[in-house]
């Protein structure tokens, strides 16, 4: 299927949103790789403190806050997500937010090609020095999302290109991810059976990572927790303070192992309109679900409160409760009983 007529699962994300809509499609051509010799001069030199302020010294940059940049200078950690990682020559990694290339170049060591994605020029530039010398690393200087429903057409190309020539390959998410694009990208990933990667380990904000792991009334519960415990199993590893960053982030962070099921997504019978009915119910998670779901479709005559209440009454649900109170196999029962329901009015599920 072409990717840009694909149709795609709406992110089930109440938190996310900004368009996130970028135009510049991969410059390539425009990051300058340094020789073979330069690259062997010290090879994956240790990132730590100095080194990096020394590196932004010498080619009069600083990082950009407004893009996420916060560079891991606790090394041991990076020991941490590789051993989690279990990276073999069979494996093709995508990292998204590649920074000064530091994990990019150690993955590249292990792996069968890391395909690394960096939206700012100069750290792109970095990267590239970095890894110089490697033939694995497929570097994109992109935005890996066109929009907040969307991977970056140029991404799910080289993503498939690299699946279809190992028969045997393993695509797997590693990255220290820009918090801006992290629930997107996270949901993208595993609504697109595709190119779903059958292992993810990202440092997120220790926000999104309570999100992911949140469970019914919680204050955390939203359309993410629901769409990550119906697709997949997440454990958090580590909670991390910002000591271990540089520049100091604000919050903490986490790093987190997500694993998808093809067991649980083969139970949601009809995945785009259940990720699509969460995202919807889910905007008003506190309110009366009763009212909620009669106002997703009241300009059609013959979808009334009471219909809704007998569908509700039918699931055993009481007509007061609300979408945060529902687990993910109560949605999924509801998902499946509005869609019959709306068909049988003759009324279309998806706008």
């Amino acid at each position: 299927m072409n990717d840009s007529e694909q149709d795609d699962p709406e992110i089930p994300d109440d938190d996310f949103d900004s368009d996130h809509d970028t135009d510049d499609i991969a410059d390539i051509d425009a990051i300058e790789v340094p020789s073979d010799e330069a690259a062997t001069e010290n090879p994956n030199p240790r990132q730590t403190l100095s080194y990096l302020r020394n590196l932004f010294e010498k080619h009069g940059l600083a990082p950009r806050r407004q893009l996420g940049q916060n560079f891991l200078i606790d090394l041991n950690l990076h020991d941490v997500i590789l051993k989690e990682a279990g990276l073999t020559d069979r494996d093709i990694v995508l990292e998204v937010g590649t920074g000064t290339g530091a994990l990019t170049a150690r993955m590249a060591e292990k792996a069968a090609v890391v395909i690394a994605v960096e939206l700012d020029p100069a750290m792109g530039r970095l990267t590239a020095e970095a890894v110089a010398g490697r033939d694995n690393v497929r570097q994109l200087r992109q935005d890996v999302l066109k929009n907040k429903n969307k991977i970056a057409p140029e991404v799910v190309r080289t993503i498939r290109e690299e699946l279809a020539a190992r028969p045997d390959g393993r695509l797997k998410l590693i990255a220290n991810l820009p918090y801006a694009i992290a629930t997107p990208l996270v949901s993208n990933l595993l609504l697109d059976e595709s190119i779903c990667p059958m292992l993810m380990v990202v440092m997120v904000q220790w926000e999104m990572a309570e999100r992911l792991v949140a469970e019914p009334m919680s204050s955390e519960y939203g359309s993410l927790s629901v769409m990550i415990t119906a697709l997949a199993d997440v454990e958090i590893l580590r909670r991390l303070p910002p000591a271990v960053f540089w520049p100091r982030p604000k919050v903490d962070s986490a790093i987190v192992r997500i694993v998808p099921s093809p067991e649980k997504r083969a139970a949601i019978t009809d995945l785009p309109w259940f990720a699509h009915l969460v995202r919807r119910i889910f905007l008003h998670r506190r309110k009366n679900l009763r009212v909620v779901l009669h106002a997703l479709y009241h300009d059609h005559r013959s979808w009334t409160k009471p219909v809704v209440d007998e569908i509700l009454t039918a699931l055993d649900l009481p007509t007061d409760i609300r979408a945060e109170a529902l687990n993910v196999e109560e949605l999924h029962d509801l998902a499946t009983a509005v869609e019959a329901k709306l068909k049988e009015l003759g009324i279309e599920p998806m706008p």
